[in-house]
């Protein structure tokens, strides 16, 4: 293919320790999280400091493309076996992280802090549980994944979102979020499992579908006064 950004494919199987170790890096993100949960933080400035974060990360992964001297052996120690895509010179494949940082800048913008730390939470863990879950215990395929891991997607997708806006007290104030949370996720859930037909990245997507499904209700039901 040509010299433009490719999406990570899933060309070349890695072992499931391998797959621990993308998680565990994917779970490492959970300081953006807790970023956006810090009293007082601007969202205008987190949306900038995620959003350099995604412009950067793909300066890196472009430049390991080069083959840059200093980038390339950094980035072939760290995250080299944890590519799936079988990376040639010159072809610039881009990981999950950018769509990670440019999901966390997009709900920054578009929702409350409450909301936009759950969606984010939700995509980081749900995620990894169901990467994990089924690849370990899955039998059931389809579409290149299982319904084990669909099931632990939307399990611990609905646990984390539930405490979240519980402990966040967004469930008492607007009653009708937490009604949505099994939905919400199960939406999120189904766009991970056709993420090929969707052609947009789940990191991406998982979020603002969360986030939209459960701003919408209290949107439209709690109106400001």
């Amino acid at each position: 293919m040509g010299g433009g950004p490719q999406i990570e494919t899933e060309g070349k199987p890695i072992s499931f320790w391998e797959e621990v170790k993308r998680k565990l890096v994917h779970l490492s993100s959970f300081w953006m999280v807790a970023l956006i949960c810090l009293p007082s933080t601007s969202k205008i400035v987190l949306f900038y400091v995620f959003f350099a974060c995604f412009i950067l990360n793909l300066l890196v992964e472009f430049a390991y493309s080069c083959r840059v001297p200093v980038v390339t052996p950094i980035y072939d120690f760290f995250f080299g076996k944890m590519l799936r895509g079988d990376v040639r010179p010159g072809q610039w494949v881009v990981s999950g992280a950018p769509p990670v940082f440019a999901a966390a800048a997009l709900v920054c913008l578009l929702y409350p802090w409450q909301i936009a730390a759950t969606a984010l939470g939700v995509m980081l863990l749900a995620d990894t549980a169901a990467a994990l879950i089924g690849r370990r215990f899955g039998k059931c395929k389809v579409n290149g994944k299982t319904w084990e891991g669909f099931a632990a997607f939307w399990f611990f997708g609905v646990a984390f979102a539930s405490a979240m806006l519980w402990f966040t007290g967004y469930v008492r104030d607007f009653p009708i979020v937490g009604w949505m949370i099994p939905v919400a996720i199960l939406v999120a859930a189904f766009a991970e499992l056709f993420e090929k037909q969707l052609r947009v990245d789940d990191n991406l997507s998982i979020p603002f579908l969360v986030g939209l499904l459960l701003w919408l209700p209290r949107v439209l039901l709690y109106p400001p006064v």
